[in-house]
C-alpha cells in the first residue's frame, strides 16, 4: 500500500545531492537498505512516459473534468475508471480499479491525495483518490486531481510495467507522473479541437 500525502517533491522529503547519476535525489535515499537502493536508482533512471499508440483518452479527460466541476462523485470514478482502463491496455499491465471518494482524510502530517493499494490478497490492484480537500470540503482542482490519479498509475506501473519490486518517490517518478499528466492534458485539447477541413 502506499499512501501520498500532500507533499511536494524537494519539500516534505527533502532534496539533495546525488553523486550517482548527477540528479537530486531525496533524503530518505540514506536510511534505504543496500538493496533497495538500487531499486531506487533504477527507478531514478527511468524518465517521461507519453501515452500508448492508439490510447485516445481525451474525451475521458473532458468527462472527467467537467464531472468534478460539477461534484458529481459517480461521473468523476466513471471516467476516471475508464482512463486507466484505456492506459492499463495501452501499456499491457494487469488491471486496476479505481474508487472516488469524498473528503480527504488527514492527521498531522497532511491531508491523503490518494492511495495505491497493490493486488496482493485481491483481485485487482485498487487506487483511491478524494475529490473534496479536508479542511473545507471544497473540490479539489481539476489539474491536481487529475495529477494525483496519474501519480498513483505510476506506482502500477513501477510494478507491473517496469518491474520493480518496490515503488519510490525518486525524481524519475515525478519525471513521469509529470509528463503522464500532460499528455492527458494534450490529448483532452486535441479531442476538443475540430479538424481542419482543409481550406485555406
Amino acid at each position: 500500500m502506499v499512501a501520498d500525502l500532500a507533499c511536494q517533491p524537494g519539500a516534505a522529503m527533502g532534496l539533495r545531492a546525488s553523486g550517482y547519476t548527477g540528479r537530486m535525489r531525496f533524503g530518505y535515499y540514506e536510511r534505504l537498505s543496500a538493496a533497495q537502493k538500487r531499486i531506487y536508482r533504477k527507478s531514478d533512471e527511468i524518465g517521461a512516459i507519453g501515452l500508448p499508440p492508439d490510447v485516445s483518452a481525451g474525451t475521458d479527460v473532458a468527462r472527467m473534468r467537467a464531472a468534478l466541476a460539477a461534484a458529481d462523485r459517480a461521473g468523476v470514478q466513471a471516467a476516471c475508471q475508464r482512463i486507466v482502463d484505456a492506459l492499463a491496455r495501452g501499456y499491457h499491465v494487469p488491471p486496476l480499479r479505481v474508487r472516488v471518494l469524498a473528503q480527504r482524510p488527514s492527521d498531522d502530517y497532511g491531508e491523503l491525495h490518494g492511495l495505491y493499494e497493490p493486488a496482493e490478497g485481491r483481485a485487482v490492484a485498487r487506487v483511491t483518490v478524494w475529490m473534496r480537500t479536508a479542511k473545507k470540503a471544497q473540490v479539489v482542482a481539476f489539474k491536481s486531481f487529475l495529477r494525483t490519479l496519474v501519480h498513483e498509475l505510476a506506482h502500477h506501473l513501477d510494478y507491473e510495467l517496469y518491474l520493480l519490486p518496490e515503488t519510490f518517490h525518486t525524481e524519475g517518478f515525478y519525471k513521469r507522473e509529470s509528463s503522464l499528466a500532460n499528455a492527458l492534458l494534450a490529448a483532452e485539447t486535441s479531442a476538443a479541437t475540430p479538424p481542419s477541413d482543409g481550406g485555406s
